[in-house]
């Protein structure tokens, strides 16, 4: 007799799979949906099908595993530890699961939970972690509660352990802006911290949630200068974590995209005190994809640089050999250019990037405050002053920069 398993009487357990023989039966997209975990649980999956999708056929291609083209036979489970059936045909997953029974296999039916012997829970992996969840058949809801415990998690509202984080520091990357582009392992550290130091630059609504015995301390804020500034955000961080506290460094973007990190990183291991490097969505990216302009683009461009322009092209402190990126054909993104845009514009003209080259500068990227100006490098100057452009802004030149969906 088949058990039911649309009540509660599923017992929910962790199956150890590695190099042993699973046989899914069918491959369309429902058996594609499954392959990847079974494969990453390490099992010898063996795929019966008269037909396989793209990606089935990928995965049998890369060696992931193996494939017959052809219709279901009684005798496919054999030897057999955990089977699938997931045709389009319920009398030939009936027959499956029939089978299945007989041989003693657990078989989950796809198309009919309820008639084999085993239930696909909604599943996903955390930090180490496999989350399972069954509703009774209805999947929906197993899957509204999977996602939920893991946006939790992601947040920091759902603990995955009572211990606090060892004392030490974390270079986090913040993202361009929008809070909801820091990644995940980001925002579960930022919740976890004792002290965050954060720079003008990193999301304030992240800040907003974190308690109210979390110190915070602008490090945009920190008096002396900019070289005293920084040695006073590193003393900081190594107080900070001397102290036994958990330190999150936020900055916006990524911690080693001119964002200082590795100074930071160094300055912490010098001290003896361990550092964690989140990485982060860079701006020099984000920020034009949110403007709906790619960096890169096939046919159109093989490079894009990625440039500070926190010092003018004539300044001895300058490091860019601007007549070599005025030679390129590809994409130049500037950050930290907008107050010296005239300077950049002039020595690319004046290393031969024609004077209608598109320019794009996008201002406040990503946030709901963004704003984009559009023009070429004889026009942007005077586009950027007549439009009152400020700091935050990225400035990317090149042929991508003329893209826009309007457009057609």
């Amino acid at each position: 007799m088949t058990a039911a398993t649309g009540d509660e009487t599923n017992y929910l357990v962790g199956l150890n799979l590695a190099d042993r023989r699973v046989v899914v039966v069918g491959g369309g997209t429902v058996a594609q949906r499954r392959l990847g975990l079974l494969i990453a649980s390490g099992a010898r999956v063996h795929l019966i099908s008269r037909a396989v999708t793209p990606a089935v056929e990928g995965m049998a291609t890369a060696g992931q595993i193996t494939v017959e083209l052809r219709g279901y036979r009684d005798g496919d489970l054999a030897d057999a530890w955990y089977a699938i059936a997931c045709t389009d045909e319920p009398d030939t997953n009936a027959a499956i699961v029939a089978e299945a029974e007989r041989n003693r296999v657990f078989c989950v039916r796809a198309d009919n939970a309820r008639f084999g012997t085993a239930v696909t829970p909604a599943s996903a992996s955390y930090d180490g972690m496999s989350i399972g969840v069954l509703a009774g058949g209805d999947h929906r809801r197993s899957a509204a509660v999977r996602t939920a415990l893991v946006e939790g998690l992601q947040s920091g509202v759902v603990a995955d352990t009572a211990e606090s984080p060892a004392a030490g520091v974390a270079l986090v990357g913040g993202g361009p802006g929008d809070p909801d582009l820091i990644t995940v392992r980001g925002r579960r550290l930022l919740a976890r911290a004792d002290v965050v130091v954060a720079d003008r630059l990193a999301p304030p609504e992240l800040l907003a949630e974190l308690g109210s015995d979390v110190e915070v301390i602008d490090a945009a804020k920190i008096p002396y200068g900019r070289a005293m500034a920084q040695e006073a955000i590193n003393a900081a961080l190594i107080e900070g974590a001397k102290a036994g506290k958990f330190v999150v460094r936020l900055k916006g973007g990524d911690p080693y995209v001119f964002g200082r990190g590795y100074e930071e990183l160094e300055a912490c291991t010098a001290a003896g005190v361990p550092v964690t490097v989140v990485p982060g969505i860079t701006s020099a990216i984000s920020v034009p994809s949110a403007a709906g302009i790619p960096v890169t683009h096939r046919g159109v461009t093989h490079e894009f640089v990625v440039v500070s322009g926190h010092v003018a092209p004539d300044h001895p402190d300058s490091l860019v050999d601007w007549s070599a990126l005025a030679r390129l054909k590809g994409t130049i993104v500037l950050l930290m250019a907008v107050e010296r845009i005239e300077a950049f514009a002039t020595v690319l003209m004046e290393g031969g990037r024609p004077v209608d080259t598109p320019v794009t500068v996008i201002q406040e990227g990503t946030l709901r405050t963004q704003r984009t100006v559009r023009a070429d490098l004889q026009t942007v100057a005077a586009r950027v002053k007549e439009e009152q452009i400020r700091p935050p802004a990225i400035v990317v030149i090149g042929p991508v920069a003329g893209f826009s969906v309007d457009a057609g």
